[in-house]
């Protein structure tokens, strides 16, 4: 089949979500601008837009990002070129600081110092300003309450007061990843106040097109905005380095702060202002034995036109669980309406949304206890003018489970309870687990399946229903299944270059099996290239999850996969699933939400978008990461109500309204047992309760436990019992496992169980572009309007051995400026290197010509030749390599440099993966 993939499309479905998912806090009339407005721009992030976070959920190579003075300047808003000038002339003076290392770029960027007088001349020339405050954020560290992190910076202080003083109107932009303090912000008393996260490459066009008034911003909050860290209810625990108690249970952002704390928030979830005004009338509600039917009728009365989201909030009776006033369960995002134009939407509300879990021994069920429900509906949680109500008259069990994943660990959490004419609260113990793992693991394991040895049978006799898939599996040795359960990566060679794993036909003899290898890339905002291929940078989960636009989503994820074909990538690891329960989590950005409901319905419409090209995403981490310190070793104990409610019940959305079929578990551990080997997750919770026909992985080098054990990376038995079928990456999953061999022979893992987990991941397989190509029906992607402004090329990236010492001539490459060079290696020993790059130039001995240099995309350091009158200089640092196939890219910033070679030398080496994390655990 041939595809077309129309990229001018591409970016304007991505500057649509964009637009749709800024967010506007406060707005004086200072916006839209007007077309006689000059404005003068302040803040040096205006020369470096944040496109994403960083780390797997940002590191996508792109050809352009288009930042807010671009699209502006491409809108035809006169911007200042006086004061543009001297912020460029004061950034070259103080280079843009990369940062070195995995997750090492620092979150914001020195700020210029202002001079009063700049700003007054600035004044003099126009009379509105836009300030621009920027902050990434990624994995690895989580935001800390200081400045330069969530809190203001005294130049960026400084630049607010003296803009503020001279300015009639003052607009303040906030392109971050998450929440940051508002406090200093406020203080300054801007005219308008906008969220605009980050919007990937195409951020800046989105972001004008709200600024001049093109399109209205109706961005809606996916996080409540309190005046304080200390004011969400989890602050107490988040940050510990061992034990992350989550006591606030089901009260999680405004669940918390509707129901016990309403004067501790600034701007409540949901909300959002736009140019124009909105009614939203109530026309008929009706309730039946298991869903409500909501009709409303959506008029905008102003002078702009505009879309409104209309929302919709349960609240139940407290019952004996005790509930949350406000329950996000029903939300729908009108088409952009004229003035005076109306139209009427459905929201269905299932019961089965309005539920709540009751974890009490012996009930363990979705119930709807008795009583009187208000559906409250409207445009924000605190705004919601209409409301509808019904009564249950005796409780109603939706669905009954068994106990699963709850805490071995004593815990005590918040309740709430009706008063004295009001909801208040109190603490109570949490229900400990009662379950005998070892017998409910020893009850499931299937039958084994007779081996056959090999029979000639291929997988594509399966696909075509020659044959069974358990004739074919009954071919598969013990060290085929050992295989197949190992992912190899990152960088494998078996898959498009530079990408993070390859996973299914790992081994040669896989292969001759017919057995395809699938690609997986990191990450959610768009396909991670190591090697240096350009693709789009999608903006970030948190953005997208504003714009409360499933359809919009569905859309930009087509287009996403269609680009996935193209290069030949079966799983985009994302989307990002975790809940927002704290504002300093370093992953927030990848994430979309405080709210379950939202998380799981935005993720479910990027699923539905991929599976309409026949690609798909691994939704993940799957669950409860929630802190980026010490993400490898932290145990959240939590409620299995808090667990099912909150941090399980967007991902069960995903699984049965997207149909997700690849799951990612995480780093760390819930309730004493690490979820990478964690069974009732993967199997009680995953597949007999929610029906999930798919396969599962492991976050990359995880550690794994047995209950009680210590955890410990590429640890196969416990994880393959768990039924997470693949452990992502080793560096060669061809290779002997004496781990699975000697589980194997102590009966501590079944061979039938390592038939169910290949038979999760063939079953994947055969759905996948990776199998057409084997079977010879590749679909073929034409991409049009791309433009010719990127260096990529066919050729393939060329692998080179290294074993502890390799010279590698370079004698054909030269620096072009804003292009890469980049190759492989094949590394026989992990561990500590010298790398040293030899190059000469003819250019003056001023000339300054640097080589940024990426190791799997991660900035590792920066030489800089002058002239060397054709002479050639050698320059050397020290590099950890660890994994075995390790992307090497070469950035050049500017021409003249002729490079000769580049030499590696192994100083120390390391037995194991402890190596990529030692500044971590350090």
């Amino acid at each position: 089949m041939k595809r077309v993939l129309d990229w001018n499309k591409y970016i304007e479905k991505a500057v649509q979500t964009v637009a749709e998912g800024i967010v506007m806090l406060e707005n004086n009339n200072a916006l839209p601008l007007e077309s006689e407005d000059t404005v003068s721009v302040f803040g040096r992030i205006q020369l470096h837009y944040y496109k994403s976070g960083t780390g797997s959920g940002g590191m996508v190579n792109v050809s352009k990002v288009t930042g807010i003075v671009d699209g502006l300047i491409e809108a035809g808003v006169k911007i200042n070129k006086e004061l543009l000038d001297i912020y460029n002339k004061w950034d070259e003076e103080n280079p843009y600081d990369q940062g070195s290392g995995w997750g090492g770029e620092p979150w914001s960027q020195k700020e210029m110092p202002l001079d009063e007088e700049v700003v007054k001349k600035a004044a003099s020339i126009s009379k509105k300003a836009i300030v621009i405050i920027g902050r990434t954020a990624g994995e690895e560290q989580d935001a800390r309450i200081e400045a330069g992190s969530y809190l203001l910076t005294d130049n960026e202080k400084d630049m607010l007061k003296k803009v503020r003083k001279h300015f009639e109107k003052v607009i303040v932009l906030l392109n971050v990843g998450g929440l940051i303090d508002l406090e200093d912000i406020i203080a300054n008393k801007p005219d308008a106040l906008l969220y605009v996260w980050q919007g990937g490459m195409t951020g800046g066009t989105g972001t004008a097109d709200v600024l001049v008034g093109k399109v209205s911003p109706s961005g809606k909050l996916p996080d409540t905005i309190a005046y304080k860290v200390t004011d969400y209810p989890s602050d107490k625990y988040f940050g510990d380095m061992k034990c992350d108690r989550y006591t606030e249970d089901i009260f999680v952002g405004y669940r918390w702060f509707e129901t016990f704390a309403k004067d501790s928030v600034l701007y409540p979830f949901g909300y959002g202002l736009s140019y124009t005004t909105f009614d939203i009338d109530l026309i008929d509600a009706k309730n039946n034995e298991n869903e409500s039917i909501i009709n409303v009728k959506v008029t905008n009365t102003g002078k702009y036109k505009g879309k409104e989201v209309v929302q919709v909030y349960c609240e139940a009776p407290q019952g004996k669980l005790g509930k949350a006033k406000r329950v996000l369960c029903g939300f729908a995002k009108t088409k952009e309406l004229a003035p005076n134009e109306s139209q009427s939407l459905e929201i269905v509300v299932k019961n089965s949304d309005i539920a709540s879990y009751d974890d009490s021994k012996d009930n363990h069920c979705w119930i709807l206890e008795k009583g009187k429900y208000y559906l409250h509906i409207g445009n924000s949680a605190r705004n919601c003018p209409n409301s509808f109500s019904f009564t249950i008259d005796e409780d109603r069990v939706i669905e009954k489970c068994s106990q699963a994943l709850a805490p071995v660990t004593e815990i005590e959490r918040i309740k709430a309870y009706e008063g004295d004419n009001e909801v208040t609260w109190t603490m109570e113990k949490v229900p400990m687990s009662e379950v005998d793992e070892e017998k409910r693991i020893a009850e499931r394991i299937p039958a084994e399946i007779k081996y056959t040895g090999d029979k000639g049978i291929k997988l594509a006799d399966v696909l075509s229903e020659k044959h069974t898939m358990d004739e074919f599996i009954a071919q598969l040795s013990d060290h085929d299944l050992s295989c197949i359960i190992r992912g190899e990566g990152m960088g494998s060679p078996r898959v498009t270059a530079g990408t993070a794993s390859a996973f299914g036909g790992v081994s040669d003899r896989l292969m001759d099996f017919g057995i395809p290898a699938g690609c997986c890339s990191d990450g959610p905002s768009g396909m991670r290239l190591d090697c240096g291929t350009k693709a789009f940078s999608l903006p970030n989960g948190t953005l997208i999850a504003s714009t409360f636009n499933r359809e919009l989503a569905e859309e930009l994820f087509e287009f996403m996969g269609t680009e996935m074909i193209a290069n030949k990538v079966d799983c985009l690891l994302g989307p990002g699933m975790n809940i927002h329960r704290h504002p300093l989590n370093g992953r927030n950005f990848e994430y979309f939400s405080e709210d379950p409901f939202l998380t799981g319905k935005m993720a479910a419409a990027e699923l539905k978008g991929l599976h309409k090209v026949g690609v798909t995403g691994t939704i993940k981490h799957f669950c409860a990461n929630n802190q980026e310190t010490n993400r490898h070793f932290i145990d959240s104990v939590v409620s299995e109500r808090a667990l099912r409610e909150i941090y399980l019940k967007g991902f069960e959305i995903a699984v049965k309204e997207g149909n997700a079929d690849s799951i990612m578990t995480t780093y760390g551990a819930v309730n004493g047992l690490w979820t990478a080997g964690n069974f009732d997750l993967n199997t009680v919770i995953l597949r007999e309760e929610w029906g999930f026909k798919g396969f599962t992985m492991t976050d990359w080098w995880a550690n794994v436990n047995y209950r009680g054990g210590e955890p410990k990376r590429n640890f196969y038995a416990p994880m393959a019992r768990a039924q997470n079928d693949v452990y992502m990456v080793c560096s060669d999953s061809s290779c002997v496992d004496e781990d699975i061999e000697n589980a194997l022979k102590e009966g501590s893992l079944t061979r039938a169980e390592l038939q169910r987990n290949a038979a999760n991941i063939l079953g994947f397989i055969l759905k996948t572009h990776a199998m057409k190509r084997m079977i010879g029906d590749e679909d073929t992607v034409e991409i049009i309007n791309r433009g010719t402004d990127n260096d990529d090329t066919d050729e393939p990236v060329v692998f080179y051995d290294l074993d502890k010492k390799v010279s590698i001539d370079l004698s054909n490459v030269k620096s072009v400026k804003g292009e890469n060079y980049s190759f492989a290696l094949i590394v026989k020993n992990e561990g500590w290197y010298r790398m040293t790059i030899t190059a000469s130039s003819e250019q003056s001995q001023l000339a300054q010509i640097p080589i940024t240099v990426f190791a799997m995309g991660t900035n590792i350091g920066t030489f800089t030749w002058n002239g060397t009158q054709g002479k050639p200089v050698s320059y050397s640092l020290e590099m950890p390599i660890f994994s075995r196939f390790t992307t090497i890219r070469m950035y050049f910033a500017q021409n003249g440099l002729d490079l000769h070679s580049v030499d590696f030398e192994l100083l120390k080496a390391a037995e194991n993966m402890d190596l990529a994390f030692a500044a971590e655990e350090k």
